[in-house]
Formats: structure tokens, sequence, C-alpha cells
């Protein structure tokens, strides 16, 4: 039996803004500024992870020594917020959804495994500033995603238990992350995800955010 929602986190990338291609074409042009052949297939199979661990993977992986993790990582990012400002757009649906989620007075929170930087970067271009109770990044936590702490972290700021909270993910890392946290969970599965059967964790997955405000609406009446 799901206990009553109170609070709806959603993780960022992928959720809240169609940052997803924008995160493969930062990272696959990075990587190659430093020589690195990662592929857009490679950028998939960490998604939901922080970009530090990413890039320390590839690094190890290709036995770069003339550049540092630090380096390649600023270049990426660097690529990554003149894409957001320039194509950056709001996940069809969201903002609807967000709406729907203040008219039942339900708390909003934020938490990503990306930088204070981006997130701070997505919410300036999407507006949402004033729109979440809290929001965390999980950047200089001890853990990212697939370990829960950025989402506790965020049920701890508004005050609401972890089985309140009803939480938005689109990758396989935050939707472990937030079972791990003990939390109810909702999966919009990036199109380019493979292997959906991973999400059988869920408590619901759904094609989109329309069908996500369709389901809010049934347990929220």
């Amino acid at each position: 039996m799901l206990a009553l929602i109170k609070a709806v986190i959603f993780d960022m990338d992928g959720v809240i803004i169609d940052s997803e291609p924008l995160w493969e074409r930062a990272m696959v042009k990075g990587f190659k500024q430093f020589g690195m052949p990662v592929s857009a297939e490679d950028c998939r199979l960490t998604m939901g992870r922080r970009i530090n661990e990413v890039v320390d993977m590839w690094v190890k992986h290709h036995n770069v020594t003339k550049f540092t993790s630090a380096e390649i990582e600023l270049a990426i990012m660097d690529n990554l917020i003149e894409f957001i400002d320039t194509e950056g757009k709001a996940i069809e649906g969201v903002l609807d959804l967000f709406e729907f989620c203040k008219e039942k007075d339900l708390k909003i929170g934020l938490a990503t495994s990306s930088s204070e930087r981006l997130m701070n970067t997505v919410l300036h271009k999407l507006h949402l500033k004033n729109d979440f109770d809290s929001t965390v990044s999980a950047e200089h936590l001890k853990y990212g995603k697939p370990h829960p702490e950025v989402f506790l972290v965020c049920a701890a700021n508004i005050g609401v238990l972890p089985e309140e909270c009803m939480v938005i993910e689109d990758s396989v890392n935050g939707a472990i992350a937030a079972k791990a946290a003990r939390m109810q969970l909702t999966v919009v599965p990036d199109p380019g995800t493979k292997n959906p059967e991973k999400f059988v964790i869920a408590d619901h997955t759904l094609p989109n955010m329309a069908a996500v405000l369709t389901l809010f609406k049934s347990l929220l009446r």
C-alpha cells in the first residue's frame, strides 16, 4: 500500500529539461577535444551519474595522463551550458505537472546528480528558480546516484518523510537511488533507454509527462 503523497521530487536532466541529447553532444565533443573516442552510446551507459565520476571512468579506460579529469570536465560543462543556453527547452508537459502540484499544495523538490552550476543554469533558462521548495545537487555530497543520499537530503530539507515522496526519474541509476531512499517512484524512461525491464522496481512506468499528470490526478483527487 503506497503512502499518501506530500511531496514530488524531480530529477533534472531528461525529466525537467530535454538535456540528454545535449549531454551526449557535449560529452562526445568534450572527450574528442582531448583525444578520447567516447560515443553517444557510451554516454547513455552512464546516465544519472555525476559528471566527475563519468570523466574519471573514461580517463582510466583510455589511460589518459596528459590531461586532468578537471580539465576534461570543465570543457564538457562549458559545451553543455552553451547548448542549454541556446537550445534548452522544458520536457513537454512538465510545466503543467508543476502547476498541478502547486494546486494540490504539494512540496516540490529537485534532486540531481548534475553540478550546482548546471542546475542553476537550467533553473534560470526555464524560469523555475522560485518553483522549488528545495533544490539539491549531489556535486558536493559524499555520494551520487545510485546512492539515495541526494533524495534523502531533499526530503529532509522540505520536512517530508521519504515514503511520502514521489520521485520522477528517467534513468536506471536514479530509479535505484529513489527506491533505496524508500520513496515512491514514477519513471518516464529516456527514449534512448535500452532494457526498459530494468525499471521493474518502479511503482509506475509511463511514456510521458501527460500520462504522469493523469496518474497524479487519479492519486490526488
